[in-house]
């Protein structure tokens, strides 16, 4: 897929398109993809951490101080669901990268549920597990 998805491209297009963006380490360009007014949601993040983000405005930072952390190489597992709502989606997906201060692997799974309208996401609810985040990483954050 190009650079810039097209305005019409489907949400699982968009998303996966997003998942090569992070990939290449392409933090603006998967910013990029979330509308003005997205509403990011993170159910199950531990104390400390944001269980929602208003706005672009308030994920853009948050995203970018995650790739001060995490390089991701591969998503190897992707699978994506369509739902009832046409530009709804659910995803579920394993990550796998660095922990960037230490080199130390990174192995994540995810099941995220997306919504776009007019090529972008308004919604993104995020399941991860926080109980899986590797020693190396947490020591990372905390250093």
């Amino acid at each position: 897929m190009p650079t810039t998805p097209p305005s019409d491209a489907r949400p699982a297009e968009l998303f996966r398109h997003g998942l090569d963006l992070l990939i290449r380490g392409d933090m603006e360009g998967w910013i990029a993809l979330f509308a003005e007014d997205a509403v990011a949601e993170f159910p199950f993040a531990p104390d400390g951490y944001p269980r929602r983000l208003d706005g672009r405005a308030a994920l853009g930072p948050y995203l970018r101080g995650l790739s001060d952390h995490i390089a991701y190489d591969a998503f190897p597992y992707v699978e994506v669901h369509e739902t009832g709502d046409p530009g709804t989606i659910v995803a579920e997906m394993r990550a796998e990268g660095r922990v960037t201060a230490t080199g130390g692997p990174f192995e994540m799974t995810y099941v995220a549920v997306v919504t776009v309208r007019d090529g972008l996401i308004v919604r993104y609810r995020d399941y991860w597990n926080p109980l899986a985040v590797p020693a190396s990483l947490t020591a990372a954050v905390n250093d």
